[in-house]
């Protein structure tokens, strides 16, 4: 698990220094305009092109783990299609810290859960957030150290998809405004 957890952060620094690499690129073109040519375009698009290649690489393999987990932790049982795990809005974990400063202790009498956030509007019509278990594992004191770090990454790689589905969605919408010819998507 560990090895799983040192690639996602590993992943996730490779994606961090493109992106300051491409940051780096946008002030270069905002300082400069008149020393870009078309010639200089051209190669910016390929690494933008390979970046997004990564990126659809990076997210096939996580999917895949996701499903892995989402089986073996028997989260079917609470939520039969994979495909619908993702029209939850967020998901936590009860019993386990996430949290930078307390990440992966077992919180000592508390139960370990998977818990999905949804939102359903209440009798006033007003949307209220509703949280449904997806998975129960019992006490912390009795959770073995190898299924509380797949409950973990699971609860991880679901939030990296979450935020792949969110990029996406993004992406569609600045397709659908009017953008000049030298900008990056």
């Amino acid at each position: 698990m560990s090895s799983s957890l040192d690639k996602l952060r590993a992943l996730t620094s490779r994606l961090e220094d493109k992106i300051v690499e491409k940051e780096k690129v946008s002030t270069v073109k905002s300082t400069k305009p008149s020393e870009v040519t078309k010639s200089d375009k051209k190669p910016l698009k390929k690494v933008v092109k390979k970046v997004q290649e990564n990126c659809d690489n990076v997210r096939e393999e996580n999917i895949t783990r996701v499903k892995e987990l989402y089986e073996k932790l028997k989260i079917f049982e609470k939520s039969p299609d994979f495909d619908k795990v993702f029209v939850y809005k967020a998901m936590n974990l009860s019993g386990i810290g996430l949290k930078e400063e307390d990440f992966g202790e077992v919180r000592e009498g508390k139960y370990i859960q998977v818990i999905a956030i949804t939102y359903e509007p209440d009798k006033n019509g007003k949307k209220k957030a509703k949280n449904i278990s997806l998975g129960y594992f019992g006490k912390a004191e009795t959770l073995e150290t190898k299924l509380k770090n797949e409950i973990i990454e699971f609860v991880l790689r679901w939030r990296y998809e979450k935020a792949f589905q969110n990029v996406e969605h993004y992406k569609d919408l600045i397709s659908r405004v009017e953008t000049p010819s030298d900008t990056l998507f």
